[in-house]
């Protein structure tokens, strides 16, 4: 709410319509100072208009109280109206710089590329100084590689490359992104190279394919690499030879500008330093002073990236496949099936973005095909202990991925293998016991119902079963009275036979 003078004025406000103004306020200054404390010369004070001395003390002691009222309300005034002042003015803002913060803590996939990409874009929408990429990948795909790298040329602001914190990389793919920067840095303690291209899902080519393939990536990486003025020889070894280096000896080597501690660092080593951009403009960075916008992934990112990790994947392909067999086998829950139809789609999802070995794949299945027969055989486990061994081996090799860190791990094959095989044998055999149990409804339950016949049965008549009368008839005459057993049910008549003790 603005602040209102008016407010303040209303103390000891005067009965006038219109409040005093501030000269009209000092006037009792100016006039006592005037008149009333005007000394004579001789010192002492006049005592015209018939005044005894105690009646000029009084007056002059009322006079000093009143002046010092009107100087604390003038003081009161005055405060308020500079606070008004102030209040109404809002001081100046200082401009500060923007670096949009980019995070790229994951393997180089669509997910991975959709957000590093809309990152540049946003920087560059809100016309920040710079874009700062931090990186710490194992490598990635080619394709999305080859559109992050893009992003970065084409970006209208600079875009400087991190890796960061200590201890991460920017291996493969990575290794293509840093350079790609208008600004290359690294964290103490990490390490960038073996970008050799790998072939990945198992194919087998033939050493023609295998060297067009090498020589196409050694060519992308000198086309940029020698125009942000790196050392082309050893950013072409960290293809063809797989090379890696850590952060000094990239710096050594010219592959990088700098290392730095902290995003921080990295502002501060640059900041008035004028770099030529990939079009050949030149433009200098006004880094001083800059706020770090750190760019986030959305939820919808952040839940694809997550069921994109192979462990995930593989927890949901297998819950899948647990939770459609509860619905085949018990028609009518509706839930299992909802829920396994949504994790089984969600897994074919990951599994489309990773290198997947069919070898794997067919292990997986032989490891359900021996849970099913352990549970319809007595084989005290042999067939059971053949398949957890066939699914942890199948989850183990099925993402055929040259990066540890995009593998399927032992702790999650075995804690999703045992439970998947105990859960398996108990539903088929749960099942095959139900199957063989006599039906107990329907004429199928009538089977088997032992009833006694009301009236003779020559061959037909009544009898009494459950607590009902029906019509039946015996290929034996059969005498009322005579317990019987049914063995067929054709519509309403029921074919009996007499017990044999009671022949």
């Amino acid at each position: 709410m603005p602040f209102q003078l008016r407010k303040c004025d209303e103390i000891d406000r005067p009965s006038a319509a219109r409040p005093p103004r501030l000269a009209e306020r000092l006037r009792p200054f100016r006039e006592v100072g005037s008149k009333e404390v005007k000394k004579s010369k001789t010192g002492a004070l006049p005592l015209s208009e018939g005044r005894s001395l105690s009646a000029s003390r009084s007056g002059r002691a009322a006079g000093r109280a009143s002046s010092q009222s009107l100087s604390v309300r003038a003081f009161l005034t005055l405060l308020a109206f500079r606070l008004a002042v102030g209040l109404a003015s809002p001081p100046a803002t200082e401009h500060r710089p923007i670096v949009v913060e980019v995070d790229l803590n994951d393997v180089v996939q669509p997910v991975s590329e959709e957000y590093v990409i809309r990152g540049i874009r946003y920087g560059n929408l809100v016309n920040a100084e710079a874009v700062l990429l931090e990186l710490s990948t194992p490598g990635g795909l080619e394709s999305s590689m080859r559109n992050i790298v893009q992003a970065i040329i084409s970006s209208r602001i600079p875009v400087i490359t991190y890796v960061a914190p200590s201890g991460s990389r920017a291996a493969s793919a990575g290794f293509f992104i840093l350079l790609s920067g208008d600004l290359a840095v690294m964290a103490p303690g990490t390490n960038t190279g073996a970008a050799h291209p790998v072939l990945i899902g198992g194919a087998e080519i033939g050493k023609t394919m295998e060297a067009k393939i090498e020589n196409d990536a050694a060519a992308y990486i000198r086309s940029f690499a020698e125009k942000r003025g790196r050392n082309v020889q050893l950013a072409e070894a960290g293809v063809r030879e797989s090379k890696s280096y850590t952060e000094r000896e990239a710096l050594k080597g010219h592959l990088i500008d700098a290392v730095a501690n902290s995003p921080n660092d990295v502002l501060a080593q640059f900041d008035g330093k004028t770099i030529e951009r990939f079009g050949g403009k030149t433009t200098t960075l006004q880094l001083r002073g800059a706020r770090i916008e750190p760019y986030l992934m959305s939820t919808r990112e952040k839940f694809l990236s997550r069921v994109a990790d192979p462990n995930i994947a593989f927890i949901l392909g297998a819950l899948g496949l647990l939770c459609l067999y509860i619905e085949f086998t018990h028609p009518g829950l509706v839930a299992p099936g909802v829920v396994g139809a949504i994790a089984l789609i969600l897994a074919l999802f990951a599994f489309h973005l990773l290198p997947i070995n069919y070898a794997g794949v067919i292990l997986i299945l032989l490891a359900l095909a021996l849970f099913v027969l352990e549970a319809k055989a007595t084989t005290h486990g042999v067939l059971a202990a053949g398949g957890v061994v066939a699914m942890v081996v199948g989850s183990l090799i099925l993402v055929d991925s040259p990066w540890p860190g995009a593998r399927i791990q032992l702790a999650t094959a075995l804690s999703v293998t045992l439970p998947l095989a105990v859960i398996t044998i108990l539903l088929v055999r749960a099942a095959l016991v139900a199957r063989r149990k006599k039906a107990v409804t329907g004429d199928e339950g009538m089977i088997d119902s032992v009833g006694v016949a009301r009236t003779d049965l020559r061959p037909q008549g009544k009898v009494m079963v459950r607590g009902e009368l029906w019509d039946a008839r015996a290929k034996v005459n059969v005498a009322a009275g005579t317990r019987v057993r049914v063995i067929l049910v054709e519509g309403l008549t029921l074919e009996v036979e007499p017990l044999p003790e009671s022949r």
